[in-house]
């Protein structure tokens, strides 16, 4: 009791003094009337280097309070839309509260341009829902790039893939001095430039891109975010020129170049290297497919985003999407990668015009060797299939893009977009498979060759043009797109087959085949929109908008048995034309008036699809589909801007998704002969419903944000694909319609500031319950798959010496199936990771990230826990700081494994992949900071 009596005594006495050395300073912003100005932003700065402190905001009479305030000497500096900067320095007095009493601010006069304001930079200023960051008062080590300045800033968050969160939401662009930079990909930005070249940083709510091609306001906001250069990078060069070596014969070499002025952007990128890096952010689905990164089919005009296509697809069994659980461990590319790109961005701007271009090439050959299992699930028992492969992939990509927009006058704008991508692929497989039964009997096993070439040519060319009325509130928008892929690959298919159980019903499948396919596919398609809205009253409008669509496919596929004298077979080869036609009209009226936008219509879409196929082009006899639908999908929607910085959204609409070239194509395909496919051109469009509402908040003077949503979708006629498994075990797909299918869930977003400008907090949750249906052996498997995930991160900003973010996730799935619920799973997946950057003596510092990732499935066994460390020491050099020597190492545990766990539809599956594991780099980078200019004043500031 006595050890327990001092203990207290001594916490409250450390607490009293703890409370002695803090104080309250409050205070009113008043102009020069004394009238309260409210909102005004107020900030705590340190005198000697203007380094944030603290920061509020005022209320809605002017009055702001800092509370548990350290005593001390400080600077308080203010700012007010209108109104010159106030700044104040004082020293708070014996007293628990300092009352600074009516502070006056100055309104910006004619005569007060002409005064030279010597004044501390604010390091933030908020006007209404923009917040305006001054680069320099957030200190970030020198060759630091923007996405570390980004970290450091109050609001903003660093995903692990790169992604940026600023007031918990995605940012959607980033642009540099206003304009678009490698067509508004917001990390290559972030990524390439230096956090030197930035003078502010500003974040705000544009419109929705449909919007500002209507010039209607639909209430929908995207986070976006401006970096504005400082003055001396706007007249010179900059960037950064990267080389190292390591172990293991590892090379990096990457580097930039920029050059921007008022009118005009002119960037460089370029990298190579066989680390397993991209240093770029383009999906690399893109570039291998060739797609095009611009596509009017995602934004014609209307709700609900119109008709999609699909003209993708996958080899083997397609995923469904919502009932997908995969986890990667160690991170980065899959297998062994040499990368090879470079870029260039141009672009120029007038107040009338505007002309942005880039161009990009990508190389990468990528080599994986890998072991995976397989557990596949039947009404009444279930199957493994073992597979050992090595891959070789080298792919060779082109892509342009180009965008002109011409303000033609007051009322009237013009915008012209074209894309195009050639890509080049070379591709060879050898695979060992096997099959066995449960209880480990061995049922068929395969040897595989493959090799394929390919090239695919796409284009796209699109035009917008908008009329603003003079009739406020009137307006016409009209687009119209082309589109065109081209393919052509060869390939051969060898495969040696054998069976060691009999057949129960017909004939075994070749236990030798040796193809070689010829594949031409050619695809056209046209789409325009006109769109129109007209106000009935003042807060009132009619909106109707035409969508029209045409796609034409053409495919020749000739295989040949080279074990037969290069005799071509009927059975796998096709002729296959095919045309998809809908047309879409809608109707609805919008309300807006003081923040509220609702808007609600009907939308009608009638759809074609019409094909012919045979084995040859020159067949006497060819076999014909034509089909048409007709569907009618509701569009509502409300946006509503609850003033403060908060936001109520909620949103329903339909859509139809057309069924992808590959899944209509009659084809069979038995490269795989253990895994056998064959298209479907009966298929039925699938028509999607689709809902969701959310809540946002954001606190500009707290930084407290809260973000929320639920969400849910069903689908009709859901394209799926249906097993058939024979005693051989040999599986037969194709794909279905089926009804059903639904996903919904929730999502929050929370974080505030542990203490300002020095840590803050964040918590997260993903709750999503889905549920999808395939058939096998005719049987319907409906497959349940539950998940909850929870996340944590935590930024510690003390000071430019050090930094620390960490993260922590945790997720639980449960997967349940219908015809085998003994192969129910619980998964576990937990990360940790952490970054640390530490500046030592001598210019020296000090970086290091780990991540610990643990998997875990009772059903199968699994239970890995792998842990990555990565740490890096570097020196600056040179009078200015432009050299940097680094000497890095790379998994330092030697223990990335590349594991991947998946778990979908009536299988698991488990792979393991050789990729890079610990290598020691030496690299040096030098930094191009550009050619200052001094400025001069003509009047003003």
């Amino acid at each position: 009791m006595r050890h327990f009596l001092l203990s207290a005594c001594l916490l409250v006495l450390a607490f009293c003094t703890h409370a002695q050395t803090r104080v309250v300073v409050k205070g009113r912003m008043v102009d020069t009337t004394n009238a309260a100005l409210p909102f005004t932003t107020v900030m705590l700065l340190t005198p000697k280097d203007s380094a944030l402190v603290s920061y509020a905001r005022a209320d809605e009479k002017g009055a702001f309070e800092f509370k548990n305030v350290r005593r001390g000497t400080y600077l308080l500096k203010t700012s007010y839309t209108g109104y010159l900067p106030f700044q104040k320095e004082f020293t708070p007095g014996e007293a628990a509260v300092t009352d600074l009493g009516e502070l006056t601010m100055k309104p910006i006069s004619k005569e007060l341009f002409e005064v030279v304001v010597k004044t501390a930079k604010a390091p933030l200023n908020i006007r209404g829902d923009t917040i305006e960051y001054n680069a320099s008062s957030f200190k970030v080590p020198p060759g630091s790039t923007v996405e570390d300045l980004l970290r450091r800033l109050p609001g903003f968050q660093i995903e692990q893939d790169g992604s940026i969160r600023a007031q918990g939401q995605e940012v959607k662009r980033v642009t540099v001095d206003g304009k678009n930079f490698f067509g508004g990909d917001p990390k290559t930005a972030t990524k390439n430039l230096g956090a030197e070249t930035i003078d502010k940083i500003q974040v705000y709510n544009s419109k929705s891109e449909q919007s500002k091609a209507t010039g209607i306001d639909d209430g929908k906001k995207e986070k976006t975010v401006n970096l504005a250069l400082k003055e001396e990078y706007k007249r010179g060069g900059f960037g950064k020129i990267k080389a190292g070596v390591g172990t293991d014969e590892r090379i990096d070499v990457r580097g930039n170049y920029n050059k921007f002025d008022d009118k005009q952007q002119f960037a460089v990128v370029g990298f190579g290297n066989n680390i397993n890096q991209s240093g770029m952010s383009w999906d690399d689905r893109q570039d291998f497919y060739g797609s095009s990164a611009y596509r009017w089919d995602e934004t014609d005009f209307g709700f609900g985003g119109g008709l999609t296509g699909n003209d993708g697809g996958n080899d083997g069994i397609i995923i469904q999407g919502g009932n997908v659980i995969i986890m990667n461990g160690g991170g980065g590319d899959r297998g062994f990668n040499n990368s090879y790109a470079g870029g260039l961005n141009y672009n120029y701007e007038t107040k009338k015009k505007k002309f942005s271009s880039n161009y990009y090439y990508n190389q990468r050959r990528n080599w994986i060797d890998q072991i995976s299992k397989r557990q596949s699930i039947l009404a009444d028992n279930e199957f493994e299939t073992n597979t050992t492969s090595n891959e070789y992939t080298k792919n060779d990509n082109h892509r342009v893009q180009l965008r002109y927009e011409d303000n033609l006058d007051s009322l009237n704008t013009l915008i012209l977009i074209a894309n195009g991508t050639i890509n080049n692929q070379t591709y060879t497989q050898g695979k060992q498979e096997e099959n066995l039964r449960s209880g480990g009997r061995l049922t068929s096993q395969t040897t595989q060759d493959n090799r394929n070439t390919s090239q695919t040519i796409n284009f796209s060319g699109s035009a917008l043009y908008r009329h603003k009325f003079k009739q406020k509130g009137r307006s016409f928008a009209a687009s119209a797109t082309f589109n065109l892929n081209n393919g052509d690959a060869d390939g051969q298919q060898k495969s040696d087959n054998e069976f060691f159980v009999p057949a129960e019903t017909g004939a075994l499948p070749p236990r030798q085949l040796n193809l070689l396919t010829d594949n031409t596919s050619r695809q056209n398609q046209i789409r325009t929109s006109l769109f129109y809205a007209q106000p009935v009253t003042k807060r009132i409008a009619w909106e109707s908008f035409y969508n029209f669509g045409v796609r034409q496919d053409k495919v020749d596929r000739n295989v040949y048995d080279l074990e037969e004298g290069n005799r071509r077979n009927d059975t796998l080869s096709r002729y296959y034309t095919n045309q998809i036609m809908h047309n879409r009209l809608g109707t609805g009226f919008r309300y807006n008036y003081k923040g509220l936008n609702i808007g609600a219509g009907l939308a009608g879409i009638h759809m074609n699809i019409s094909g012919r196929f045979a084995t040859d082009q020159n067949a006497s006899q060819f076999m014909n589909v034509d089909r048409s639908y007709t569907v009618v999908v509701p569009g509502v929607n409300m946006n509503i801007d609850l003033k403060n910085n908060r936001y109520l959204y909620m949103d329903y609409s339909g859509s139809v998704q057309q069924p992808s070239v590959r899944d209509l194509q009659p084809i069979i395909d038995y490269s795989n002969p253990l895994y056998i496919t064959q298209g479907n051109p009966d298929l039925k469009p699938t028509v999607s419903h689709n809902a969701y509402a959310g809540f946002q908040y954001f606190n500009p003077s707290s930084f407290t944000r809260f973000f929320g949503n639920i969400n849910y979708s069903y689908n009709v006629n859901q394209v799926v694909y249906s097993q058939t498994i024979d005693s051989l075990l040999i599986t037969r797909t194709q794909p279905i319609n089926l009804t059903g299918g639904q996903n919904y869930g929730t999502y929050l977003n929370f974080g505030f500031p542990l203490k300002k400008n020095k840590a803050n907090i964040g918590v997260n949750s993903n709750i999503n319950f889905g549920r999808s249906y395939t058939l096998i052996n005719d049987v319907q498997n409906r497959t349940n798959n539950n998940r909850y995930n929870w996340g944590l991160n935590l930024e510690l900003t003390p000071s430019e010496n050090f930094t620390f973010y960490g993260n922590a996730n945790w997720s639980y799935s449960l997967v349940k199936y219908s015809i085998n619920t003994g192969q129910n799973q619980n998964i576990w997946n937990s990360s940790y990771s952490g970054q640390m950057n530490v500046k030592g003596p001598w210019e020296l510092y000090f970086n290091a990230t780990f991540n610990y990732n643990i998997y875990k499935n009772d059903r199968f066994g699994l239970d890995q826990n792998i842990p990555i460390l990565n740490m890096a020491v570097y020196k600056l050099l040179g009078k200015n700081k432009k050299s940097e020597v680094r000497l890095s190492a790379y998994d330092v545990f030697r223990r990335n494994l590349g594991i991947n766990q998946g778990a979908s539809g009536n299988f698991f599956t488990q792979t393991q992949v050789q990729t890079i594991t610990r290598y020691f780099m030496l690299s040096y980078t030098y930094n191009m900071r550009g050619i200052k200019a001094n400025l001069r004043r003509n009047g003003g500031f």
